[in-house]
């Protein structure tokens, strides 16, 4: 590659290499908002330095920054632990013998992923309903239950249903990448194992599986460091009187502090303990995958 080349390479990135920084690096500046005493309308230079006073208020208590941090860990936790439910259905999708029917199911379980989680909840609200909801009507023929039960509004399997509504929104859209992956796989291991007399189950996990953990834990080191930023818009729709000391989740936390109680310092205080324990359990996470799997993704 000659220089004239590499110019022009480089050319082409700072579009990209722009609109990283404006939108990445350009709004740290913000950060500055949390270390004063802000006030709307006067100029951040004018502001009062307060220090780290809004840090201490995270751990002084009075606030409900625990029971927050306590909703988005569990959730986090959840999440992780249904991590490898995308990897399963892609191997299942790959062993269907069917082209068209495998193709058909992949589009299908994907097309959640692409619905808005205002429609999301409108869905399951009319699904839900304690007056005509589809489900209740089921449960109760059955005799399952007697009275209507309000899902929506229960906060003691609050978040094991948002799990099941994760579940059901992502699985087929995070499968994509593993059925890449599995495309990618040498087919010469799989006609070896068949000279071997390796049935389907054998090289699903002498082959297949192992072949797939790379991505696996790239993905899974990815979501350990986005521990704390487990979403907005979901936890927001389904929120409500009922289950919000469930639902209640950092990135809601921040949006009703920061818009809603006009606490701009505090909130963007608690944006900043946010990011950097997030790159702590990335880093953190990069270092144990590169102690135990001699591997590591940076």
């Amino acid at each position: 590659m000659n220089k004239r080349h590499r110019i022009n390479m480089l050319l082409l990135l700072l579009p990209f290499i722009a609109l990283v920084v404006v939108f990445n690096y350009v709004p740290l500046f913000g950060w500055a908002y949390a270390f004063v005493d802000y006030n709307p309308g006067v100029p951040l230079f004018q502001q009062e330095f307060v220090g780290f006073k809004y840090f201490e208020l995270l751990f002084e208590g009075g606030n409900d920054f625990g029971l927050v941090m306590r909703n988005t860990l569990a959730m986090s936790f959840l999440g992780i632990l249904a991590s490898p439910l995308p990897i399963i259905f892609a191997i299942m999708l790959s062993e269907v013998r069917s082209r068209v029917m495998s193709k058909w199911i992949q589009t299908v379980s994907a097309i959640p992923n692409f619905i808005s989680w205002v429609l999301v909840y409108a869905i399951f609200f009319t699904f839900l309903s304690l007056e005509d909801g589809v489900v209740n009507k089921l449960l109760i023929e059955l005799g399952l239950i007697e009275n209507p039960t309000n899902i929506l509004g229960s906060d003691g399997y609050a978040w094991f249903f948002q799990l099941m509504v994760s579940i059901w929104k992502g699985t087929g859209w995070g499968a994509i990448i593993y059925l890449a992956a599995i495309a990618g796989i040498d087919p010469e291991l799989y006609h070896a194992a068949d000279v071997d007399g390796a049935g389907r189950f054998h090289k699903i996990w002498y082959i297949t599986v192992p072949s797939l953990m790379p991505t696996y834990f790239v993905l899974l080191l990815l979501s350990i460091s986005g521990m704390l930023s487990n979403g907005f818009e979901q936890y927001y729709v389904f929120q409500n009187p009922l289950n919000i000391d469930k639902l209640e989740v950092l990135d809601t936390y921040i949006y009703t502090l920061g818009i809603g109680r006009a606490e701009y310092a505090f909130s963007t205080a608690i944006g900043i303990f946010k990011s950097v324990v997030s790159i702590i359990l990335l880093l953190s996470a990069n270092w144990l995958s590169k102690a135990v799997r001699k591997e590591s993704i940076i």
